[in-house]
């Protein structure tokens, strides 16, 4: 009872912890020697941190350092500010999503994970295509950062490697692909210490053509910068001066400062893409997170449905893990229980592109949708309910039994 896992980022993290508390030897790959890379995705929703709470790691994960991310702000005319969301509303102690550096969060889930006995990380070690017995998949081929190649079996290969996914593409699948109408550019800003007691909101900014999304960090503003999908070449040849003014004109309150952008390798292309596979399995194979379906940076959600299918994974496939190899049909349950939150979050996220990006970046509208805002200002339900949409998902799932621990 083997299993490898290629990429080493929240799912597959979260994935060979909880297999190895159920006695499974399990081998992440990771190509990189690090996960010190930005403008990952930080934010841990309710149920990622209900669920650290289920495995014994509540306080220890606590102790990390982090801050809370505040509700969605938006300005209306007549309106002034009105909150989109209403996470304080939820019922506590997980009413709240934590915005905490992702290398952190996974430096201590490796931390963990190596308590267990069957549990092996390996560094700098990429995975590069599949072995196969016949049509089974039997493991993968790797390759280390100093050339080294070799061959690592197993009874069952997950492939958690990202939405690039090479696993997926050696196994021969595509994904559907849906529209998405931008892309994202992110970005640092100081924070100066008079602003430490302002309110650390979502706080959006609308242009002709553009958004901007500022989120509030414990020492700096995170930028967000939404502009129509394929405008990277344009942007890049419009220069840092230009660039700048465009952040000005949509965030004045920044304008102070926005000269701290020295040029545009300080700003990060996401090229954001929204997709899903038919089918999540084949024979000795199976794929999660963003292998199985990309998801927007809208509402966030991405990493924490990534850890959902996780701890999915584990809870079904444990058991056919300590009895040998795991049927395709057991493979197939994976995506069956999976597939409806996800299809649900992505129906919502092409909701949110349509009525609140689409029509700024197209410049038929400047500002936030109308009937969103009166809805917020006079449904107080509807704040809720997207909040706990968005903190907990549709069907979030549970430690099983054997991965918990008293803290």
């Amino acid at each position: 009872m083997s299993v490898v896992i290629s990429g080493g980022g929240p799912a597959g993290m979260m994935l060979g912890l909880m297999l190895a508390r159920a006695g499974v030897e399990v081998t992440v790959l990771e190509k990189h020697g690090d996960f010190l890379r930005d403008f990952r995705g930080d934010t841990v929703h309710a149920s990622t941190v209900r669920l650290m709470d289920e495995l014994g790691l509540g306080e220890k994960f606590a102790a990390l350092p982090q801050s809370r991310l505040g509700n969605l702000v938006v300005r209306s005319p007549g309106a002034g500010p009105v909150a989109l969301s209403a996470y304080e509303r939820l019922r506590p102690p997980y009413n709240y999503i934590a915005m905490i550096p992702q290398w952190d969060l996974l430096n201590f889930l490796v931390a963990e994970a190596r308590r267990e006995p069957t549990f092996t990380l390996r560094m700098n070690t990429e995975a590069t295509g599949l072995l196969r017995d016949g049509a089974r998949v039997v493991g993968v081929r790797y390759r280390t950062r100093d050339g080294e190649e070799g061959e690592l079996r197993a009874d069952l290969t997950v492939a958690a490697d990202g939405r690039h996914s090479t696993l997926r593409r050696a196994a021969g699948l595509t994904p559907r692909e849906f529209p998405v109408p931008f892309d994202v550019w992110w970005f640092q800003l100081p924070r100066h210490p008079h602003e430490r007691s302002a309110p650390p909101n979502l706080v959006p900014g609308f242009g002709h053509g553009d958004i901007a999304l500022s989120l509030t960090r414990d020492d700096y503003f995170q930028i967000g910068y939404f502009r129509a999908k394929g405008s990277d070449p344009q942007l890049r040849a419009e220069g840092i001066e230009r660039f700048r003014a465009r952040i000005a004109a949509l965030l004045p309150q920044y304008a102070d400062r926005v000269d701290r952008l020295a040029d545009l390798d300080d700003v990060h292309l996401l090229d954001v893409r929204l997709n899903r596979l038919h089918r999540w399995y084949a024979d000795g194979l199976l794929l999660i997170g963003d292998a199985a379906h990309a998801m927007s940076p809208a509402g966030g959600v991405g990493i924490n449905l990534a850890i959902q299918d996780a701890v999915a994974t584990a809870a079904l496939l444990a058991e056919p893990l300590r009895h040998g190899r795991p049927t395709t049909a057991a493979l197939a349950l994976v995506q069956r229980r999976r597939r409806r939150p996800t299809v649900i979050m992505q129906r919502m996220q092409r909701v949110l592109h349509g009525i609140m990006f689409e029509p700024v970046l197209s410049g038929r509208r400047v500002g936030p949708p109308r009937r969103l805002v009166l809805l917020a200002r006079f449904a107080p339900c509807f704040r809720q309910a997207l909040s706990r949409l968005i903190a907990f998902g549709p069907l979030p799932e549970h430690a099983p039994a054997f991965a918990r621990r008293d803290a």
